[in-house]
């Protein structure tokens, strides 16, 4: 009996897949947020050098008092090319002349200034505290604001290549339940970090868990949901994190205090933790592995969950042994020509590399399109929830290869159109800036669905960890393109659009998986087979349903 079947007499989707669903969708609103966390938490405001005349309260004299706050910010501030303060120089002595010349004239006289040697004022109207006012990350601090997601982006890298294997070896449930408890460990501590190398080393110790969270429910979704609907529980999964996004910015906007938005997405994590216990181990990798009893005894509960009958009598070992397959090694993959499929796969880590480079490049830096980033997060998180369901609309008309070269072109064109547009044109960058976030996660999710249809279920926590790793140095690379702001503004945005428009090249060559009677693969000799498996039943079963996206 195939594992399709063996599903199907347990239930594909009934009361336990979709409790199993809903948790998976509520804990994913909860973790994404740790992601863009820094668009908040980091937020950088208005700022100034702290100059004595004006902001020491002890200073007296009849002159100050008589000349209002904006005459003394005149003399002790110099003006930028947009004839604004200065943010990060102030005169190293008050230049009374300037109030007698026209407010128009600049000051040039650059040995009259200097850094801001005695501290920063902050505009706190938006935010009150955040980690660059606590540890004053501006002027030539300002590039640790990008090392902070750098370390986070790594931390999430350095995560799905170590805990990916230890899925496959161990379990799927054991590892997520694991990586779930130390996120909230971990981010709840780095509320109350005393400095800014522990902050960094907590948010680092943070990211090594949120990709695992993310592969192990994807993985134990897909194991438990019969082919037809997976597609359906893949969007509603990815379309939690546009939810995610959402959420974070009401909350920020209700919370400015970045202690406190800190804990208020950390500890409902420790909340989860009990419904998690709920959760059963993937029978697939369970058989996969030999271990048989378990996996029936796992199949015979959710079949008890779901309410059907007479489970014990047609769950059995007996029943099971055709879906055995060998213990294989990950070698084997190379071994055989449609198995080619699978590093063919692999070799696509440009596209979820140069996906994650455009997507990150927009929701980690939504301050360079405007100051309501509380709008923004929350516009961008429900364009990417209507990308996700537009794209699963798509996906029956155009399959998976089209969908992502298709989404993919239009969000390089997005891109690189607004990178040209003049700041005045603020609507219509806005509206360049959504179509392009959609367009990539549209991209995105097609890229998910293919990359389960690849993947077998013995390999596929390993290979998706390798995959998504690709995925998580585009993520690491984002935050550190902004540096090259300080060479040219247009640079990092150039990058951003050209590398997503290639991204649609490299799926060419990955075989179409839509309506070519294609199941969920759970070993590589299942790949040999066109996805269908080598059992008996399979064989002489003619009527075997198909994929439907």
């Amino acid at each position: 009996m195939s594992f399709e079947e063996l599903l199907d007499q347990a239930g594909g989707l009934g009361r336990f897949q979709i409790f199993q669903l809903v948790l998976f969708c509520i804990t994913n609103i909860l973790t994404y947020p740790h992601i863009v966390l820094e668009n908040f938490t980091a937020a950088t405001p208005d700022h100034r050098c702290w100059v004595q005349i004006l902001d020491n309260d002890t200073v007296s004299g009849n002159v100050t008092r008589t000349l209002s706050q904006d005459a003394l910010l005149r003399i002790s501030i110099p003006l930028d090319s947009n004839l604004k303060p200065e943010k990060c120089r102030r005169f190293i002595l008050p230049q009374w002349q300037l109030l007698h010349l026209n407010e128009t004239v600049t000051n040039t006289a650059e040995p009259d200034t200097e850094p801001c040697v005695d501290g920063w004022v902050y505009d706190r109207s938006y935010f009150p505290s955040t980690i660059i006012t606590e540890w004053d990350l501006v002027c030539e601090s300002q590039s640790l604001k990008s090392v902070v997601q750098t370390l986070f982006m790594t931390g999430s890298l350095l995560g799905s290549l170590i805990y990916s294997p230890l899925s496959d070896r161990f379990g799927r449930k054991v590892v997520y339940q694991w990586c779930l408890l130390q996120l909230g460990i971990v981010d709840t501590a780095a509320a109350f970090a005393p400095t800014f190398l522990i902050y960094c080393i907590l948010r680092f110790w943070a990211g090594l868990n949120i990709m695992t969270i993310t592969i192990n429910s994807f993985s134990l979704m897909s194991e438990w949901t019969i082919s037809k609907r997976k597609s359906v529980g893949v969007v509603l999964m990815m379309s939690s994190y546009s939810i995610g996004q959402m959420f974070l910015g009401g909350l920020a906007f209700a919370i400015r205090n970045w202690h406190t938005l800190h804990l208020a997405v950390s500890v409902p994590l420790f909340v989860l933790l009990f419904p998690s216990r709920k959760l059963v181990e993937s029978f697939r990798w369970l058989i996969v592995r030999n271990q048989l009893e378990k996996g029936v005894k796992e199949l015979r509960r959710v079949a008890h969950i779901n309410g059907k009958k007479n489970a014990e009598e047609t769950l059995t070992i007996e029943n099971v042994l055709d879906a055995v397959h060998t213990k294989p090694s990950i070698f084997q993959l190379f071994h055989a020509p449609k198995a080619l499929n699978v590093i063919r796969c692999l070799f696509s880590f440009h596209f979820r590399f140069s996906s994650a480079v455009s997507f990150y490049g927009l929701v980690l830096n939504l301050q360079h399109l405007g100051s309501n980033i509380f709008m923004f997060q929350v516009l961008f998180g429900a364009i990417t929830l209507t990308a996700r369901f537009v794209s699963l609309w798509t996906l029956n008309y155009m399959g998976l290869r089209t969908n992502q070269i298709l989404f993919s072109f239009l969000a390089g064109v997005s891109i690189l159109v607004n990178t040209f547009l003049p700041q005045e044109m603020q609507i219509l960058r806005v509206v360049l800036a959504t179509l392009g976030i959609g367009c990539v996660s549209a991209a995105s999710t097609g890229s998910t669905l293919h990359q389960i249809e690849l993947l077998p279920t013995v390999f596929r926590s390993t290979l998706g960890g390798i995959i998504s790793g690709f995925h998580r140095i585009g993520a690491i690379v984002a935050p550190l393109l902004m540096i090259l702001l300080g060479y040219s503004l247009h640079l990092p945005w150039i990058i951003y659009g050209v590398i997503t428009l290639l991204a649609g090249l490299v799926i060419l060559p990955l075989p179409e998986t839509r309506n070519q009677n294609h199941q969920l693969p759970d070993s590589p000799q299942d790949i040999e087979n066109g996805g269908k498996g080598s059992r008996k039943t399979e064989q002489e079963d003619t009527s075997i349903k198909v994929t439907h996206f």
